[in-house]
């Protein structure tokens, strides 16, 4: 997603948050397929650290996107907490937002 679909995104999408991470969500134009992106402040760590969670994150998405039906637009902010979170507890973080999205 380019920055400007980011703003997009937070101006007109719904806000969900959880221990893991924050999102927001914005059913998209029919026919576009849903599209997930990623922000990282600068103040979760060096990039070392901030790419080490993006991977985390990311790999759950991947592992979950079957749930994600219509077409949306997802901006996710992870929190600091995602770098040592159990993958597990990842995955049912990207599931519950998922499902969230979905209604």
């Amino acid at each position: 997603m380019r920055s400007k679909d980011f703003r997009k995104v937070y101006d007109n999408g719904a806000k969900f948050s959880g221990p893991l991470f924050t999102a927001f969500c914005l059913r998209g134009t029919e026919g576009s397929g849903a599209r997930v992106g990623f922000t990282l402040p600068r103040a979760l760590g060096k990039a070392v650290v901030r790419n080490r969670i993006k991977r985390r994150v990311r790999e759950a998405v991947r592992r979950r996107f079957g749930v994600l039906g219509a077409p949306w637009e997802i901006v996710i902010n992870p929190r600091r907490r995602a770098e040592t979170a159990p993958f597990p507890d990842l995955e049912r973080e990207v599931e519950k937002l998922f499902s969230r999205c979905g209604t």
